[in-house]
């Protein structure tokens, strides 16, 4: 069983956070270099002139940068994938049939939980937007993330009403207690740049869980098919 784990998370987990490590390059990375050359003042918002020297070009080829963001994005996800594979195990040794959709759904429930509800309260954030403490979101991060996983395994296994207004409890108590926030809001960016940036990292981060989803449970039937036949033919 533990094999059959590493192996599904392994590969799922490299293949999605490759994939996901392009979309970044593609997608996201463009609009954080434009942010930073706000943050740096080589270019200032609200209608005024470029500052002196300043280029409009936003971009650039840093291979050192660039190969750390894809390196790191395939850890994570193989993180990401290891807990997901793992669960599948769980649930198919209680006689859960996974399959590819099941999978897909499983990814789903990943991001929501990872991405998506965290981002509720605490964005994606451009570099230089004033921000509450690091402690206290990184804890509400936590909070959130195991809450609205928890919340939302108790949708899809547990039974009768009860369960599922323990679910929703969880799932809306992150939210009801509050993030933590600045006091006042500020950044060098314009805000169009901040939303485009929180899209595009939830767009990129939903593209990777449904891929992560449907990849672990691929992997695993994979895995527990290729298993089978070995006992078969000895």
């Amino acid at each position: 069983m533990f094999s059959r784990i590493l192996v599904g998370g392994l590969f799922a987990g490299f293949l999605a956070g490759a994939i996901a490590a392009v979309l970044q390059l593609a997608f996201v990375q463009p609009v954080l270099l434009q942010a930073e050359l706000y943050e740096s003042g080589r270019l200032v918002h609200f209608g005024a002139a470029r500052t002196a020297g300043a280029a409009v070009e936003t971009a650039g080829i840093d291979l050192w940068r660039d190969g750390l963001s894809v390196l790191f994005a395939i850890l994570l996800y193989t993180g990401y994938a290891l807990v997901l594979v793992a669960a599948m195990a769980l649930a198919a040794e209680r006689g859960i049939r996974i399959t590819a959709r099941q999978g897909l759904i499983w990814g789903m429930a990943g991001f929501v939980s990872v991405q998506l509800a965290p981002a509720l309260g605490v964005p994606p954030e451009l570099p230089g937007t004033a921000a509450a403490d690091i402690e206290l979101r990184r804890a509400w991060w936590v909070v959130t993330v195991a809450a609205t996983a928890a919340g939302l395994a108790l949708v899809a296994f547990g039974k009768g009403w009860t369960m599922r207004g323990v679910a929703a409890a969880l799932i809306l108590a992150p939210h009801v207690v509050g993030a933590p926030h600045p006091a006042s809001f500020a950044g060098p960016a314009p805000p169009e740049i901040g939303s485009l940036f929180a899209a595009r990292a939830l767009g990129v981060g939903l593209a990777a869980w449904a891929l992560l989803g449907l990849l672990g449970a691929w992997f695993w039937l994979r895995e527990g098919n290729r298993r089978e036949d070995a006992q078969r033919a000895a």
